[in-house]
């Protein structure tokens, strides 16, 4: 007996966007890209020279370093690309920074300046990036 199969039709939309807005969208990205792999290869020192206690933090914020920097990539190449990726950046980007503005005002947490700088500057560019190629892109035949 066999099992019937469904089969899934995919419609793709495609957008049309000014070649000089898509162009700038590209060049945030791949200053995106390369702030998260400078970052990461920043952290591989600090891996190394983390104790027992910090380790295993240390290593996953390495490795989420370069899964943001391949993230970013990928925006940098498909600007037009899933909307989800971009929602998943930006969401990140921004939650990080409001955590770190309420860290601070609490007081006596460490490290807070520097992911509302890092991470506040990345929610802007990709704010930016995701305005000047996704908003008021229009349909087009194809």
């Amino acid at each position: 007996m066999s099992t019937p199969v469904a089969t899934v039709q995919q419609s793709t939309v495609h957008f049309s966007v000014p070649p000089g807005r898509l162009r700038l969208a590209r060049i945030l990205l791949i200053i995106a890209t390369v702030s998260a792999f400078g970052a990461a290869v920043a952290q591989i020192q600090v891996v190394f020279d983390a104790g027992g206690a910090t380790k295993v933090v240390e290593t996953w914020r390495l490795y989420g370093f370069v899964v943001f920097a391949g993230l970013f990539a990928l925006l940098a190449v498909r600007p037009l690309g899933n909307l989800t990726v971009w929602l998943l950046v930006i969401m990140n980007k921004l939650a990080l920074t409001v955590t770190g503005l309420a860290y601070q005002a609490h007081g006596g947490i460490a490290e807070t300046g520097p992911i509302i700088t890092w991470d506040g500057g990345l929610t802007v560019l990709l704010l930016a990036a995701f305005a000047v190629s996704r908003l008021g892109a229009r349909p087009s035949a194809g």
